[in-house]
């Protein structure tokens, strides 16, 4: 087995990106003031040059100038440097920390939680401390949809198989997957900037489709320069002024059009830049997977720029539009129609390209959920990826639950599937039955999206799970609790008995405490009569409940029902818990101790 990282491990990465920064930020420091100094020098001696000659100054200041903006290139470059190591120091200590068991600082995935999703909302997919916060390691919002997506369905057995490769690959790339995590630190993404972009892309051309505008984009420098210069000579201020209606007519007659397209793509400029630099990191991958070297392959093209050149190259042409609320801009304006200029060169590359941007975004986003999954692989290379049968039958080694610490973990056994098709846990207060059904629950939803699954080893069928555990008043539809399980267990009963609503998958119900909300005799009477409903079908599943009478249920459903049982041992006024599935019903009772711990005087046989 490989070996599994420990904090301490992206804790001494963090000291090494931390110090490598303090280096880089104190030779910034060092050179700035040597910037100083030099452009001061610079002017000095422009200045001294002046004297004697200008021609002597207007050299040297060529000269000068253009060996100053290099240094200030290389001396960003610097900073930038400086920049990226802290954010990979960053990355390691909040890796590190995950590992602990706080893994707060990731986004959670809040606006993906549904109450009508088959299951997301009973197993924690979404949220604070759920399995989606817990695995993401996306910074674009494509990449939250994409794991989101993942997470929120089955995929068929070849696709698995396919990410499951890629994973594996991925684990082992672990600079490059943080790179790619330092990279987007940077990135502040709005929702639906994207969409704005998306819409833009069906936006008719502003400039690029009309010849006569074309030509007046070449002419309009030179008109300029002309009028300004039979301004100088002889020409009335008036009259020129009037010359210069012909470059403003076709500004006006073009300006709705153009503050569309900026209205459309003003505010994406910076983030395209950060998206050029998480693709350029993309397409540095050296993958071996050939899920994943076809994914870098979409981002590098044979017959046009790179994808990560190409954004910039859009970034830097919607920027240029920004001008226009330069005080000065009347003369760029007048003196070449700038915005013409700009939108013409924007409708090109949109024609090169526009084709092409949404595929970039898609394998970005299937990359950084790939890279989340490849994460979990290579902090728990113990987990175990999960084999797709045929055969109606869920088989769990060492099954736990993802979400608790390893230190606190206690994992379990399962074999169900055909004919013991539902297992019935009961257990007293406390003992774990609805843990167990949640990791019982997220376990598949793991082996089915393609990640590793919290298991020794993990054998299971195209199931699509359903779950019944947390069901709550909705006000607006003036709807108690026990009116919405009746409507949650009619949904699951319809997917269960109509394989279309699964895709033909058959289904794997999670129930906890069915009926909880009516009096004991109706919870008994339907409980028993909905059990022996589900056992007809194709599916399985896993039923938790107080009520043990359910138990002679095994003895009546000929091999299709298990009881199982979680116990609670009580040792003078203490409770412990092993969390241990045994089989049977339980025997353990904890409620009043409990109650009485809590200070409520209960009178035992009253």
């Amino acid at each position: 087995m490989p070996h599994q990282p420990q904090p301490d491990f992206y804790r001494q990465r963090e000291q090494r990106f931390r110090a490598a920064a303090a280096a880089e930020r104190a030779r910034y420091e060092k050179f700035t003031w040597i910037r100083l100094i030099a452009f001061v020098f610079g002017m000095a001696v422009a200045i001294l040059c002046a004297s004697a000659s200008w021609a002597y100054a207007a050299a040297f200041a060529f000269v000068f100038l253009l060996g100053f903006y290099r240094f200030v290139q290389w001396h960003q470059r610097i900073d930038r440097q400086a920049r990226r190591l802290e954010a990979l120091a960053k990355v390691n200590d909040r890796e590190a920390r995950a590992l602990d068991g706080d893994y707060a600082d990731y986004p959670d995935g809040a606006e993906f939680i549904d109450h009508q999703h088959p299951y997301s909302f009973d197993l924690d997919l979404f949220g604070a401390y759920s399995l989606f916060q817990f695995l993401n390691r996306t910074a674009t919002e494509g990449g939250r949809q994409q794991l989101a997506h993942w997470l929120s369905g089955p995929a068929e057995t070849e696709e698995i198989i396919s990410r499951q490769s890629a994973v594996r690959d991925m684990a082992q790339q672990l600079d490059w997957r943080q790179q790619l995590q330092a990279l987007g630190e940077t990135l502040h993404e709005p929702p639906g900037r994207i969409a704005e972009l998306k819409a833009w892309l069906a936006d008719a051309p502003v400039a690029a489709h009309s010849p006569g505008l074309r030509a007046a984009l070449w002419m309009a420098p030179l008109w300029f320069a002309l009028v300004v210069w039979l301004w100088l000579v002889w020409l009335p201020w008036g009259v020129a002024l009037l010359l210069m209606a012909p470059p403003a007519w076709l500004l006006a007659r073009k300006r709705e059009e153009v503050d569309r397209l900026h209205l459309r793509t003003g505010r994406v400029a910076s983030l395209l830049r950060v998206y050029a630099d998480l693709i350029s990191q993309a397409e540095a991958g050296a993958f071996r997977d050939a899920r994943l070297v076809g994914l870098s392959a979409v981002l590098a093209p044979t017959d046009a720029l790179k994808a990560s050149a190409a954004l910039r190259q859009l970034a830097y042409y919607l920027g240029q539009l920004d001008v226009r609320y330069n005080v000065f801009s009347i003369l760029l304006q007048f003196g070449g129609l700038w915005d013409l200029q700009w939108a013409y060169r924007i409708d090109r590359w949109k024609e090169a390209y526009g084709g092409r941007l949404f595929a970039w975004f898609e394998a970005l986003a299937e990359l950084e959920t790939l890279a989340s999954f490849g994460n979990l692989h290579y902090n728990y290379p113990g987990w175990a990826f999960a084999v797709i049968t045929d055969q109606p039958r869920l088989e769990g080694q060492a099954l736990g639950h993802p979400l608790i610490h390893e230190r606190k973990r206690v994992a379990n056994q399962i074999s169900i599937g055909q004919p013991a098709c539902l297992h019935l846990i009961t257990g007293s207060n406390m003992a774990g039955k609805s843990t167990w059904l949640r990791t019982v629950g997220l376990n598949i939803v793991l082996g089915l999206s393609g990640a590793p699954a919290c298991a020794l080893a993990l054998r299971l069928p195209q199931w699509q799970v359903y779950t019944s555990m947390r069901t709550q008043d909705a006000l607006h539809e003036s709807t108690s609790s026990f009116y919405a399980e009746l409507k949650r267990l009619r949904f699951i009963l319809e997917a269960a008995e109509n394989p279309e609503k699964t895709g033909g998958r058959p289904v794997f119900f999670i129930l906890d405490e069915i009926l909880k909300g009516t009096n004991s005799r109706d919870r008994h009477t339907g409980a028993r009569a909905l059990i022996r409903q589900l056992i007809q079908g194709q599916g399985a599943g896993l039923v938790a409940t107080h009520d043990l009478e359910l138990g002679a249920l095994e003895a009546q459903a000929g091999g299709r029902i298990e009881n199982w049982a979680m116990e609670v041992a009580i040792e003078g006024a203490e409770l412990r818990f092993d969390y241990q599935l045994r089989q049977g019903v339980s025997q353990s009772f904890n409620a009043t101790l409990l109650m009485q711990r809590m200070g409520i005087k209960v009178e035992l046989g009253a």
